[in-house]
């Protein structure tokens, strides 16, 4: 989330505009077609097995074809492919997001906690045996 959430943060909302949809997309003044895709794509997420043909129908509703509809669900994929990627490798942010306001950072960092300033660093890690992954 940290590094689409400063790329949001550079090219499209405030610092309290991105803040209040981390916390609630759904009261954060966004359009309904985007509460529709968030809710969904939550959904994938977290319950990907409990996708219906009524979840599919409400966001063609919200003029979302086929096609964008499959994005989001790839997007998701993808998404939560790699976070469990960097967690489980204990990949580390780059410097660049402490440049991000204080607050900001804090709501866009979920999971485990990240060393706090000038600790971003790589590590070694060995999966059992003499060859060890630099990250």
């Amino acid at each position: 989330m940290l590094a689409h959430g400063a790329l949001l943060r550079k090219n499209f909302f405030s610092a309290d505009q991105l803040a209040a949809i981390v916390k609630d997309f759904r009261i954060a003044g966004l359009p309904p077609e985007e509460v529709a895709m968030m809710s969904f794509a939550q959904k994938v997420t977290t319950q990907a097995n409990q996708v219906s043909e009524h979840d599919i129908e409400e966001l063609r509703e919200h003029g979302l074809s086929d096609e964008e509809i499959l994005y989001v669900v790839l997007a998701c994929a993808a998404r939560n492919f790699f976070s469990k990627t960097l967690d489980a490798t204990g990949a580390n942010p780059d410097e660049a997001y402490l440049e991000l306001e204080p607050e900001l950072l804090k709501v866009l960092t979920l999971g485990r906690p990240f060393p706090q300033l000038g600790l971003l660093t790589t590590q070694n890690i060995d999966f059992g045996n003499s060859n060890g992954i630099t990250l």
